[in-house]
C-alpha cells in the first residue's frame, strides 16, 4: 500500500475539487497497476507537490528512476511532449509514458539538492537564465498551448476584472500590465517553453550539474519565462538586477521581455480576482519595480 499524502490530497480538494478527490481516490490503484506494468520496485517514502505524487523506484535492471502519478489536464497533458523534445537535454529525461492517464516514468534526480538551496541567489538566477536560453532554443513541438491564445484570453477577462480591485493604484498597475501585453500579443513567438522554472524546479544529477523538471509547457516568447526567479526568494532590491541578467543570458529585447514578464502578473492577478483573493503584494511590487525607466 502507497500512502497519500494528506498535502496532496488537501490541494487537489482545493484547486481540481471533485476531480481532485478523485484522482486521490484511484491513486492506489494506479500506482499499484503502474508498479506491475513497468515492472518496478518501490525505492523510498513517496514524495509530492501541489498536483503529483513522485514515487522513487527501481526498474527491473536495478536502475534508480521515479514514478510520477497526475490529475492529467491542459497543463499535464503537455509535460511529456516537451520532455521528449528536449529528451534530457537541460531537463529531466522521459523514460516511459502513458498517454491515457498522463503517468510518467522519469529518470531520478537529487531531490536533496535542490537549487532553493543554494546559497548564492545571483547564482542560482543565473542558473536559471543559463537552462532557460538552452531550453527556449528548441522549436515547440506540435500539440502544445499557445501564449497568444492565454494572452487574449487573458485581455478579454481584464476590463471586468479590473472593477474588481478595490485600491486605484493596484488597478492603474493591473491595466496599465494589460496595455502592455497588447503592445505584444499578435507577436507572441514560437519557442519551447517551460513556463514553471523556479528554484525548486532545478535539481542536480551525476550527469549534470543542474537539470529542468516538471514544465508546464507553452509555444511561445522566452520573456514570458522570467518571472519566477524574479520571484523566488523575494527582495525587492534585487529585481532589476535579476531582470538584466536574465535578459542579458537570454539575449532578450527588454521591453518585450517586459511586456510578457507583466503577463505573468496579469495572469496571477486574474487567477487571484477569480478565486476571490487579494492581490499578492510583492508580485505587484515586481511590476512596479520594472515600469521604473532606466538611468
Amino acid at each position: 500500500m502507497i500512502d497519500i499524502p494528506q498535502e496532496l490530497a488537501a490541494s487537489q480538494q482545493e484547486y481540481n475539487g471533485e476531480a481532485g478527490r478523485a484522482f486521490i481516490a484511484g491513486l492506489p490503484a494506479l500506482t499499484a497497476e503502474f508498479l506491475d506494468r513497468w515492472e518496478l520496485k518501490v525505492d523510498g517514502r513517496p514524495m509530492h507537490g501541489v498536483s503529483a505524487l513522485v514515487l522513487p523506484v527501481l526498474r527491473r535492471d536495478g536502475t534508480p528512476a521515479v514514478l510520477k502519478l497526475q490529475l492529467l489536464d491542459e497543463e499535464s497533458a503537455g509535460e511529456p511532449v516537451a520532455l521528449r523534445a528536449w529528451d534530457g537535454d537541460g531537463a529531466v529525461r522521459l523514460l516511459d509514458h502513458d498517454e491515457t492517464t498522463g503517468t510518467m516514468l522519469l529518470e531520478r534526480l537529487d531531490s536533496t539538492r535542490m537549487l532553493a538551496h543554494h546559497p548564492d541567489v545571483h547564482e542560482s538566477v543565473l542558473v536559471i537564465a543559463h537552462l532557460l536560453a538552452h531550453l527556449t532554443s528548441f522549436p515547440a513541438p506540435t500539440g502544445l498551448r499557445h501564449l497568444g491564445d492565454i494572452a487574449r484570453d487573458m485581455l478579454e477577462q481584464t476590463p471586468d476584472a479590473v472593477t474588481r480591485i478595490p485600491d486605484p493604484e493596484t488597478r492603474r498597475l493591473v491595466a496599465d500590465c494589460a496595455a502592455a501585453v497588447r503592445e505584444v500579443v499578435d507577436d507572441p513567438g514560437d519557442r519551447l517553453l517551460h513556463w514553471d522554472l523556479h528554484d525548486e524546479n532545478v535539481l542536480a544529477c551525476e550527469r549534470a550539474p543542474w537539470l529542468a523538471i516538471d514544465p508546464k509547457p507553452l509555444v511561445g516568447d522566452p520573456g514570458f519565462e522570467l518571472w519566477p526567479a524574479l520571484a523566488n526568494r523575494f527582495d525587492a532590491d534585487d529585481i532589476r538586477w535579476r531582470f538584466d541578467a536574465m535578459t542579458d543570458v537570454l539575449a532578450l529585447d527588454r521591453a518585450r521581455a517586459r511586456a510578457w514578464t507583466y503577463a505573468r502578473l496579469l495572469q496571477n492577478s486574474l487567477w487571484d480576482i477569480e478565486d476571490g483573493r487579494p492581490l499578492d503584494e510583492e508580485q505587484l511590487e515586481i511590476a512596479r519595480k520594472l515600469r521604473r525607466p532606466y538611468g
